[in-house]
């Protein structure tokens, strides 16, 4: 699964920039797989953003501005649902994509695995002592 970061190379806007400039360097400081698209010089990706933000996400002119962030076609949302993920821990979430090894969420995982697999064990252990139980009084 590929990231899709659309972004505007050549806009006026400084607050544009900066929001494009945030969302590519955290992506990279997470080591996520992504790709830059260019709606300013690429007129297929321009319509192809605006065609696949869902319509409640657009602003009242209709034109969403970059950054947008799709996890291949599947809409992750702009720059500023991507900043509260950011402020929340919950990137990976947001991105649709499971969080790596040795990360929080991966963390919490891991532990609810290991809690099941303790719940096995001792459920089988339980087993084997009733059945030592049953053999010895049958054996007297």
């Amino acid at each position: 699964m590929v990231i899709k970061v659309f972004l505007a190379s050549s806009s006026g806007s400084t607050a544009i920039k900066k929001k494009q400039q945030d969302v590519v360097a955290f992506l990279e400081a997470l080591k996520v797989d992504y790709a830059q698209l260019d709606i300013a010089c690429n007129e297929e990706n321009r319509m192809w953003m605006r065609q696949n933000v869902p319509e409640e996400k657009k602003p009242s002119n209709g034109i969403p501005l970059p950054p947008q962030i799709f996890n291949e076609e599947s809409y992750c949302g702009d720059y500023e649902t991507f900043f509260d993920a950011k402020e929340d821990n919950s990137v990976f979430s947001f991105l649709g994509l499971a969080p790596p090894p040795g990360s929080k969420g991966h963390a919490e995982e891991d532990e609810e695995q290991d809690e099941e697999e303790l719940r096995q064990l001792e459920g089988e252990e339980e087993e084997e002592y009733l059945e030592e139980t049953q053999e010895e009084e049958a054996a007297e």
